[in-house]
């Protein structure tokens, strides 16, 4: 039987990523973001795998918009049996400049956004007795690195009490971990290519970030860290001083 994921943000990066490789499976795809060209564009890639696309523009940051899709994801009628809780946006690290209404919708995209998802997702999941919960998260919610850590962070210990929590009633909830991927995600922060102060060797590609992420969602596991140099990264940080890790974290953007 033919399964149905809902992305959000799924109009380019890793989204449009995740989008391509689960049409691939045989997975209908309900792609979610603002902009309608631009998903229009991934839903017509998505259908040429032979895969059903059904795109659903909306701003997850307006309330009315963001309560349509609370409802598909809720719809008993077509069930939705993966959520990819992609959408997401970075800010300067200057905590102290940023303007607090960009840190306050931040804030929601990546964490209130996600939570009201993943609860419209539970009851009907449960009831079926199956369902996978993906929160893209990022290495930066393993170390202190400013208020998108933070955000990211939230994602990451959620996802682990609930793995834990509903894993054992068939609803796998796993937070993707990448570090720096090959994305429009640091243009949109007003960084050229190549202008990000990271070297090249850190940086990851989104179609071997996603089929990592996928291959760990399909072990039941409750975190994923795609690329062995990130799992290393993340193990070394946690035996040195927050001091340390912090300085080191500040490369990139």
């Amino acid at each position: 039987m033919t399964r149905t994921a809902l992305i959000t943000g799924a109009s380019s990066g890793l989204g449009a990523e995740f989008a391509r490789q689960l049409a691939a499976r045989g997975m209908d795809i309900v792609l979610v973001g603002r902009d309608r060209d631009a998903l229009e564009d991934a839903a017509a890639r998505v259908r040429e795998s032979g895969a059903r696309a059904e795109v659903l523009a909306a701003d997850l940051l307006a309330p009315r918009q963001r309560e349509r899709v609370v409802a598909r994801v809720a719809d008993a009628q077509h069930p939705v049996d993966m959520l990819v809780n992609n959408a997401g946006f970075g800010l300067p690290l200057a905590f102290e400049r940023n303007d607090v209404e960009d840190e306050a919708r931040h804030l929601a995209l990546h964490v209130e956004v996600p939570m009201r998802l993943m609860r419209a997702a539970l009851p009907g999941m449960l009831a079926r007795g199956r369902g996978r919960i993906v929160n893209v998260a990022s290495v930066a919610g393993l170390v202190p690195r400013g208020t998108y850590g933070a955000a990211k962070g939230w994602l990451v210990s959620v996802s682990r009490w609930a793995n834990v929590e509903y894993g054992p009633r068939g609803v796998s909830v796993t937070a993707v971990c990448p570090g720096f991927v090959h994305t429009n995600f640091h243009e949109r922060l007003g960084l050229p290519p190549g202008q990000e102060g990271v070297p090249e060797r850190m940086w990851l590609n989104a179609p071997d970030v996603v089929r990592e992420g996928l291959r760990d969602v399909a072990r039941g596991r409750s975190v994923s860290i795609p690329s062995a140099r990130y799992k290393l990264l993340v193990a070394a940080s946690r035996l040195l001083p927050d001091a340390l890790v912090v300085q080191a974290a500040k490369r990139g953007r």
